[in-house]
């Protein structure tokens, strides 16, 4: 079972260099960058985590821009959105950004994606919440049409283009792992539909008990055809307790990643300290 670590980087966090350095020091695999372009001040749309939504949520930088400081600074460490709002990326322009990281890191990028919960920023997008994950699945498609083929055209509802020349391709073949987010079951039938893995959230009454859940998906995978290690899972938000963490590697979990704080290396190097040590004790 790999260890990851997430993060919102912002102009008062650690810096993306310093974090992947400290990290690949330490042991862990990859470090996953929050997305989201903007908050608006209109606050319809719950945050699943709580009442208040932090202040990192509108601080937070481009993710495709720290992950390339954090892949220049670093040899080992892989590099993941966690996610990126593909709903809020035209796709022709984020497949190259996907391709164009993938290069620079030599092939460490993991393309961790989601369908969005704030109805108001996508619809400064022009995304309409209702059909927000049909619009996802398109884009998904289209990029990789384009990572793999020469000359590639997609026909979709939402997402259309006639036959393009576009380069670079990606390092990884056929290209990085697409890791999908979401709650079950609408998490994991995109998951299983499009996916080369899983994100759920651990500790949100949202995603229920991942004990539970995660044979279910197993079992979705099995049904589909597909070998359920061909989309693996990979828990963000896990709780730093070694019993916990060893229940995670019984159940097959590939990935546990802890969310780091949008603070400077005295607040964030004890934390992976701590999770490195816990880590070595859960096996």
């Amino acid at each position: 079972m790999h260890s990851g670590a997430g993060i919102f980087f912002t102009d008062y966090s650690i810096t993306p260099a310093a974090l992947g350095k400290a990290m690949e020091e330490r042991g862990f695999e990859s470090v996953w960058a929050a997305e989201h372009s903007h908050i608006p001040l209109s606050r319809r749309s719950p945050w699943g985590g709580g009442a208040e939504l932090p202040k990192q949520y509108y601080d937070v930088m481009d993710p495709f821009v720290t992950l390339t400081a954090v892949a220049a600074a670093t040899t080992t460490l892989k590099v993941g959105t966690g996610v990126c709002l593909v709903n809020q990326r035209d796709p022709i322009q984020t497949a190259k950004l996907v391709a164009s990281i993938d290069q620079v890191s030599a092939g460490r990028f993991l393309f961790g994606i989601g369908v969005g919960w704030n109805a108001e920023e996508m619809e400064d997008h022009g995304t309409v919440f209702t059909t927000r994950a049909k619009l996802v699945r398109e884009r998904v498609e289209a990029m990789k049409a384009i990572w793999t083929e020469s000359k590639p055209e997609y026909s979709g509802e939402f997402v259309s283009f006639a036959p393009m020349m576009t380069w670079p391709k990606p390092a990884q073949k056929p290209h990085p792992a697409v890791i999908v987010g979401g709650a079950f079951p609408h998490g994991a039938r995109r998951a299983v539909r499009y996916g080369d893995g899983w994100i759920p959230l651990a500790g949100r009454a949202a995603y229920g008990d991942l004990f539970e859940t995660v044979p279910k998906f197993h079992a979705m995978l099995r049904e589909a055809g597909r070998d359920p290690e061909s989309c693996p899972v990979s828990v963000f938000g896990a709780t730093a307790d070694a019993d916990l963490l060893q229940r995670y590697r019984d159940l097959g979990i590939a990935r546990v990643a802890v969310s780091l704080p949008a603070a400077k290396e005295d607040v964030v190097l004890p934390i992976l300290d701590r999770w490195a040590a816990l880590m070595r004790q859960a096996g």
